[in-house]
Parts: C-alpha cells; structure tokens; sequence
C-alpha cells in the first residue's frame, strides 16, 4: 500500500480529513468532485504558479492537510492524456490494438507508475533529508503527505504534458524531419517543458514551512542546460526517438 500522511497528531485532536483509501473511493464519485476549480488550477499552472500553491496554504489551513482531497485534477488530468493518445494513434498509428496499448501505456504508465514512483522519491527525500529539525520537544513533527508529494508530481506534470503532448504534436510534422532546425525545435521544447517541470517542483515543495534547502529542486535544470547543447551536437531529435519508440 502506498505511504499516506505520518505525521504527528494535529493541533486541537484534529486528523486528517482525507486518507488514501478515501481519496480513491471519491474517484467514482463525480458529483462531489470541484471540476470548476481543477481547471482554475491547470489554467494558473501555466501562467501564474505561485498562486496555486498561495491557495495550497488556504487548503492546509481549513482543511488540516497539505494534499488535496479531491481527486478530480486526476480524473480530469487522466481524460487529457486519453484524448492526447488517441490523436497521436489516430495519426501515426498502424492498428486499433497498438492505439489501445499505447494508451493504456501512456495513462497508466506515465501518470501513476512513473507519477507513482517520482511522487516516491520525492516523498522519501524530503522526509528524510530536507526538513527542518524541531526547535522543541514540544512542537508537532510535522513531515511531507505522499498524497501531497503525488499532487506535486500532477502540478508540474501537467504544463509538461500542454508542452510534450500537445504543442508537440501540432508541430510534430516539422519536429520530425530532417534538418538543424527540428533538432534544434524538438531539443527547445524537451528543455523547457523539464526545467519549468523542475521549478514547480521547487515551489510545491518550497512552499512548506518546515522543509528547508528546497533549491534542490531546482538542479535539474542546470542539468537540461547542459544536456540540451550536447544532445545537439550529437544530432539527437527526443521528438523523432519517441515517435519511432511508440509508433516505429
């Protein structure tokens, strides 16, 4: 079972309002989910991210919780990625089984497996190594929720996902030929879409109070700034190796 919130008992007696169990069973469940305001959130993750995490306080102060207990970003996030997958299947691929494969590898894959295990390392780092040591015996330990460590993997996932999954396939006639130019285009976007991926990853994190050295998060994009030239020197089109991994 994956790793729900451990932290101390809250101020006042209060628990959590959401456990993981629960956060599952609310999937099936539509009418209780906040569509109007998961879209208000994917709309500001691409424009003005700061905002969503200021709401992200709001949440821990009248809710008791970091993660969010509403699992209709998810919902909504995993509908994205079916229709996504199934217009670049429509396009490029050779069967109606290879389109279903591919997209049941895509959403499940990409978004839980891999969202699964990022969200995990994430969780686990910070827990053990980025928080801040109590000043008091007397003060609430108070440590990262996985929920919330999993909802911080969705946020920066999914201006990634407007980059590499959408732009990208408008463009993907050009990016996939030959030429200086679409390596150049193709390796732009790729740096892009990982590096914003990393700084929303810094701000989900750097906006609780009791983890600290949360830059960290930022060395990534360091990384891509070094990768991104030499993967141009060395003619590697990231768009034209993924088609070819997915639709040969």
């Amino acid at each position: 079972m994956l790793p729900t919130s451990s932290r101390g008992r809250p101020p006042s007696g209060q628990r959590p309002v959401a456990t993981f169990s629960h956060y599952l069973r609310r999937i099936v469940k539509w009418q209780q989910m906040d569509f109007e305001y998961t879209f208000w959130q994917m709309l500001h993750l691409c424009t003005s991210p700061k905002v969503v995490y200021q709401h992200t306080k709001y949440h821990k102060q009248t809710k008791n919780q970091w993660a969010r207990d509403d699992p209709a970003f998810v919902v909504i996030f995993g509908l994205f990625l079916v229709v996504a997958t199934a217009a670049y299947s429509a396009a490029y691929s050779e069967s109606a089984a290879h389109a279903t494969l591919t997209m049941i590898s895509v959403v499940f894959v990409h978004l839980f497996v891999i969202g699964g295990l990022l969200a995990t390392c994430f969780w686990f780092l910070t827990n053990a190594y980025l928080r801040e040591e109590s000043p008091s015996s007397h003060v609430v330990e108070q440590r990262v929720e996985w929920l919330y460590a999993f909802d911080v993997h969705c946020n920066s996932y999914f201006p990634a996902f407007i980059l590499l999954y959408v732009v990208q396939y408008f463009l993907s006639p050009i990016l996939v030929a030959h030429g200086f130019f679409p390596l150049l285009l193709s390796n732009l976007l790729y740096m892009v879409a990982f590096s914003y991926y990393s700084y929303l990853n810094f701000l989900g994190y750097d906006v609780l109070p009791f983890l600290e050295k949360t830059t960290f998060f930022l060395y990534p994009v360091g990384l891509v700034l070094i990768l991104c030239p030499l993967l141009i020197l060395a003619h590697f089109n990231p768009t034209k190796y993924l088609m070819n991994l997915y639709f040969g």
